[in-house]
Order: C-alpha cells, then sequence, then structure tokens
C-alpha cells in the first residue's frame, strides 16, 4: 500500500516515469527528463527552497553536479502522500557510491569539495539563481528572499566550535559520573573508566587551544557573511561515474566554516587509513591546489582533527541508548578511538605542525 501511494505522489510532476526501483527509503526512477529519486523528507519548505535556489544556480554553471530538488506541476517542491508522509523528487545520476578504500578516489572527492566551497563563496550565487529557469519545468515562483539574514535562519547555523568542544566535555565528565555510580558494570564501562583521563585531558587541551586560536572569530566572520557549508560532506554522499563526480544529499547544508566540511571528511577519510601521513597530506593538497587554505583555517581544521570526537560520540551514543543491552560494535569503536589516538598525534604533528 505504501509504495501505491509513493508512485501517486509521482503524478504530481510534470514528468513520464517510464520504471522505478525501490530501495532503501527512496525510489528511484526512469523518466522522460533524465534519473530522479524520490525519497521522504523533514525538511520544511522554506529550506527545501533555498537548496533549489543555491544547487539550481550550482547546476546551471556546469562546474557541480547535485542533486537538485524538483517542482511539481503547481509548483510545489514537498508532496505530501495520502499517508502523511512527506517527498522530495530530486534529480539524480547513475553511479556508485566514492570508494574511501582507493586512494586516487579519495582524493579526488576532497578536490571535488573544494570546487564546491569554490562555488558557494560566490556571493552571487543566489541571487543568480532567481531568475533562471528549472531543470524539469519552468521555473516557479519564489516568495523567499536571499539575503544573508534569511540563509542564517532558514538554514541553521553551525555552534560556535569552542562552545561545541565545552559542550562535548561536560557530557563526557556526566558519563563518567554515571558509569561510576553503576555498581555492575559491563565491559564498555569498564573501558571507558580506564580510558577517561588520558582522554579527557586531551579533550581539555584542545579546548584550551581552541579559546586561544582564531577559530571563533573564523566562525563568527563566516556567520557573518552567510557562508554555505555542505554540512555531511562524505563519500556516501558522493557518486561517482564515467563523467565525474556528483555531490547529493545536501539536506544539512547550513551557514558556517567550511573549513567543517574539510574536517569532517578528513576524520572520515584517515580512520579508514589509520591516520597514514602521506595519505593525509595528499588529501589536504589536492583541496588546497584548488581552494587554499588562510592560516586560522588549517588551525581550524587541525584542532577539531585533535579533539577525541570519536571517543566522545561512542561514549554520548551509550550514555543516549537503553544500558540493557549493548552492543559489541560500541565497545570496538571506543577501543578503536583509544588505540588510534598515537597515530592521529602523529599525524596531526606531520601535517599540521600541530602538538596538543
Amino acid at each position: 500500500m505504501r509504495e501505491e501511494y509513493e508512485l501517486e505522489v509521482l503524478e504530481k510532476y510534470d514528468i513520464e516515469v517510464r520504471s522505478t526501483r525501490r530501495i532503501r527509503g527512496a525510489f528511484f526512477c526512469d523518466t522522460n527528463k533524465g534519473t530522479m529519486l524520490l525519497k521522504e523528507t523533514r525538511i520544511s519548505g522554506r529550506r527545501a527552497l533555498l537548496l533549489r535556489k543555491v544547487l539550481g544556480c550550482l547546476e546551471e554553471r556546469g562546474n557541480i553536479r547535485a542533486d537538485t530538488p524538483v517542482f511539481t506541476r503547481d509548483g510545489e517542491l514537498l508532496v505530501t502522500s495520502r499517508e502523511g508522509n512527506v517527498y522530495m523528487l530530486k534529480k539524480w545520476y547513475y553511479g556508485r557510491e566514492c570508494d574511501i578504500r582507493q586512494e586516487s578516489e579519495t582524493l579526488r572527492a576532497g578536490a571535488q569539495l573544494a570546487r564546491l566551497h569554490m562555488e558557494l563563496r560566490d556571493a552571487d550565487v543566489l541571487r543568480e539563481s532567481d531568475n533562471r529557469t528549472g531543470a524539469v519545468n519552468d521555473e516557479a515562483p519564489s516568495d523567499i528572499p536571499a539575503d544573508r539574514g534569511t540563509l542564517r535562519a532558514v538554514l541553521g547555523m553551525e555552534r560556535d566550535p569552542s562552545e561545541e568542544i565545552r559542550k562535548h566535555n561536560r557530557e563526557l565528565k556526566k558519563v563518567r559520573g554515571f558509569i561510576r555510580a553503576r555498581v555492575t558494570k559491563n565491559e564498555f564501562e569498564y573501558l571507558f573508566l580506564d580510558s577517561f583521563e588520558k582522554m579527557y585531558h586531551l579533550a581539555e587541551k584542545v579546548s584550551e587551544r581552541m579559546e586561544l586560536s582564531g577559530c571563533t572569530g573564523l566562525w563568527k566572520d563566516s556567520v557573518e557573511k552567510g557562508v554555505l557549508t555542505h554540512g555531511d560532506y562524505n563519500y556516501h554522499n558522493i557518486l561517482v561515474n564515467g563523467d565525474g563526480m556528483a555531490v547529493t544529499n545536501f539536506e544539512h547544508m547550513c551557514v558556517g566554516v567550511q573549513a567543517h566540511d574539510l574536517y569532517y571528511f578528513l576524520r572520515k577519510a584517515m580512520e579508514k587509513y589509520y591516520w597514514k601521513q602521506k595519505t593525509g597530506q595528499k588529501l589536504l593538497e589536492a583541496y588546497e591546489n584548488v581552494c587554499p587554505l588562510s592560516p586560522v583555517e588549517r588551525e581550524y581544521v587541525g584542532l577539531l582533527l585533535a579533539y577525541p570526537e570519536k571517543y566522545w560520540k561512542t561514549a554520548s551514543s551509550y550514555y543516549h541508548s537503553n544500558k540493557a543491552w549493548l552492543p559489541q560494535k560500541n565497545v570496538e569503536k571506543l577501543e578503536l578511538a583509544v588505540r588510534q589516538e598515537e597515530e592521529k598525534r602523529a599525524f596531526l604533528e606531520s601535517v599540521f605542525s600541530l602538538g596538543i
């Protein structure tokens, strides 16, 4: 029955659907106007419209291929099915997910992120999109301005990095207090308590360095200027085919520091490569060959990498989960976070000249 509702949603669009193929949480659609993806979404109509403006402009310029949302016949970007679920149809591309295990492909993805950032830095990216035509049908009327205030209000902002780290540190202490109070402790809890002092000391040192750095100033400046970031740039959201790479899933786009995208992608990649210094250096160079980093941006990336993010995230996931059932994977993640710390420290000293 649900599939029937989803197919009814497609009737709202000015397209001819030749075939559909269901995947996890979405529909691939082969249409007379190209491949598209129908997917449930929780974003607001205003956010959807701003995404359409930005991605439509990038698409028209031709430098970045993205999953641009498509308007219905009635000029809407979101459609509610009879069962009450909200859907968005997006332009899509044939291809496979970026293979992070292939170093050359990882480097290409880093360069692609740099190109995306250069496009998003252009102050005219939204103004230009107001007069363009749609990728599927004529541009629907727009009633949302594209000024910096609207970007901050609708897309949201990254948190002040210093405050975010302080928040993480408070939570780590809360987790320790909770575990200490438990009479019977499991394997995860013993491992957490055994590693806490070392990892928390590192977290505090990074917090202190962040306070003395220019990172908060960089964040304030980026927010004031309305600088756009992807918000979730990782290998799952990069499609590779014979024509190059397409960047997808911009639903987490926000106003903030673009170097945060680089930090996130670099961390995800380096965890897979066990903080291999040569690979990390080449990935950083692949990005900077297109979009050079300022000294404060480099400091921003280095300090965020220095923070024991995986350790905090695993502890937070445990704290907010059902303690009666602890997946073995959580123990493995915590062990890996502690074990890789020395490798990461050597990586930061070599690649970022950063000693913590």
